[in-house]
C-alpha cells in the first residue's frame, strides 16, 4: 500500500483527512518530520483558516514540501490548495508556496449572496478525462467551506465552480502538484472517489 503523509503544521482537519485517504486504499501518516516528508510516495497539504497564519505555521516545511512536490504528487486541500499559489489578499499582501501561478481573492459582494461559500457545489471539469476525475462525472457536488478563493489562468484550473463569480475549484501546476477548495473527505462517495484517484496517480 502506498505511504501518504498528511503535514501536520497546526491547522488542518487532520483526522477526517486521514480516515479519508485511510477508506480510499492508503497508509496515511500524519507528521511534522522533515525525513518523513520528504520520503513520502505522496503528500498532502490539508488547512482551514487564514492563510497568513497557515504560512507562518508551515515555517521551515515550506522547503522540504516545495522540494518534494518536484518528485511525488501533492494534494492541497482549502486552507492548503491556496498556500500552492504566490499570492493571498486575506487580511493584506502574503506570499504562498508559489507552486501555483495566480492569487487568492475574496468573493465580491452580492445580493443575495452570503460569505462564506458554506454547503454543497457542482464542480465543472475543463479537462473531464483527467486522471483525477476518473468516474467523477461533471455537475457532481462536493462540500465547500471558503470565504476567498484562486484567480489563476485557465492553463492551471482543473476544474471550475459558480459561487458568485466562476472560480478555480481544482487546479493543478501542469504536472503533479494539485489543489482543491472543497473537503474531498467530507464530501461523500465523490470525494472519496477523488482521494483514490490522486493516490491512484502515485
Amino acid at each position: 500500500m502506498k505511504k501518504i503523509i498528511i503535514v501536520d503544521y497546526g491547522l488542518g482537519n487532520l483526522r477526517s483527512v486521514l480516515r479519508g485517504i485511510e477508506k480510499a486504499g492508503a497508509i496515511p501518516g500524519i507528521s511534522t518530520d522533515v525525513e518523513e516528508i520528504a520520503s513520502a510516495e505522496g503528500i498532502i497539504l490539508p488547512g482551514v483558516g487564514a492563510f497568513r497564519d497557515g504560512m507562518e505555521q508551515l515555517g521551515e516545511l515550506r522547503s522540504v514540501f516545495c522540494e518534494a512536490s518536484r518528485s511525488v504528487p501533492v494534494l492541497g486541500i482549502c486552507l492548503g490548495m491556496q498556500m500552492l499559489m504566490e499570492w493571498s489578499e486575506e487580511h493584506g499582501l502574503h506570499q504562498g508556496l508559489s507552486l501555483v501561478p495566480g492569487r487568492v481573492r475574496r468573493f465580491p459582494r452580492k445580493e443575495g449572496f452570503k460569505v462564506p461559500h458554506m454547503g454543497w457545489n457542482s464542480l465543472a471539469p475543463l479537462i473531464p478525462d483527467h486522471p483525477l476525475f476518473e468516474e467523477i462525472k461533471s455537475g457532481e457536488y462536493m462540500y465547500f467551506v471558503h470565504s476567498y478563493y484562486a484567480d489563476t489562468p485557465g492553463e492551471y484550473t482543473l476544474a471550475e465552480t459558480e459561487y458568485i463569480c466562476e472560480f478555480s475549484s481544482v487546479i493543478w501546476n501542469r504536472d503533479q502538484v494539485f489543489g482543491v477548495q472543497f473537503h474531498p473527505e467530507k464530501s461523500g462517495s465523490s470525494g472519496l472517489r477523488l482521494i483514490r484517484n490522486f493516490i491512484g496517480m502515485i
